[in-house]
């Protein structure tokens, strides 16, 4: 925060976004939008911006490809928002240089892991309502968590009531695993399948045979038998 505040007494030159304030400190450029009422992530920011602050803002929703043309960014500060929603594309193209996300005290319940798979930044995700299932869990085994916030995921709800206000930290550290239900479901549906289409089968054969038998009684044939997979012989 000192360094954004030097940041504040370099003015900038270039083009800047309405309500934000630009600077320049020894090649770093920054975009300050900090508590501006934004409710949506600025159109028009500077392709070469390292530093980006919106914080404390109004900002409901990251869309697709919401920064893909600041290939420059090494900092993205959206703390303190009202951020419900991320898209799975949001933070395209700035896997290479990004250092620190900070997505902090905000709405967010869950995060597509798709989002976060090609980012190498240091996660700030504390203080947020979460909705602690498999997919939240499988997002963490993925993201680099900033250490000193991870304390503070907590479960603001959880399909296991007896998690609910724990920080997900304890949980997973006390062995419970979130995704063992969902690969339970998983084993069954595929046994279910497994005997529906075995039933079929039996069903189809013990047809066949009491049909070719009364054709038989019919005829006074002997029975014929079951087809073969291959066809008469030439």
């Amino acid at each position: 925060q000192a360094f954004f505040c030097l940041l504040l007494c370099i003015p900038w030159g270039s083009s800047c976004p309405p309500s934000c304030q630009c600077t320049e400190r020894a090649g770093a450029k920054a975009v300050l939008c900090s508590s501006q009422h934004l409710e949506e992530i600025p159109k028009d920011i500077p392709r070469d911006v390292v530093f980006l602050k919106l914080d404390a803002n109004s900002i409901t929703r990251i869309p697709s490809n919401a920064f893909r043309h600041l290939s420059h960014l090494e900092e993205i500060d959206l703390s303190g928002n009202a951020i419900e929603k991320i898209d799975g594309a949001a933070f395209r193209g700035l896997a290479a240089g990004l250092r620190t996300l900070d997505l902090s005290s905000n709405r967010i319940r869950s995060i597509p892991k798709e989002a976060l798979l090609a980012l190498k930044a240091r996660l700030r995700l504390a203080n947020n309502p979460w909705h602690c299932e498999c997919a939240l869990q499988e997002v963490l085994w993925e993201a680099r968590l900033d250490p000193d916030s991870v304390r503070d995921i907590t479960c603001h709800t959880a399909p296991r009531q007896e998690l609910v206000g724990k920080p997900l930290l304890q949980v997973l550290d006390a062995g419970v695993n979130l995704c063992s239900g969902r690969q339970r479901t998983t084993d069954v549906a595929m046994l279910v399948t497994m005997f529906g289409w075995f039933a079929m089968l039996v069903a189809y054969v013990v047809c066949y045979v009491r049909h070719n038998r009364e054709d038989s009684c019919r005829h006074g044939e002997r029975p014929r038998p079951l087809p073969s997979a291959q066809g008469p012989a030439e």
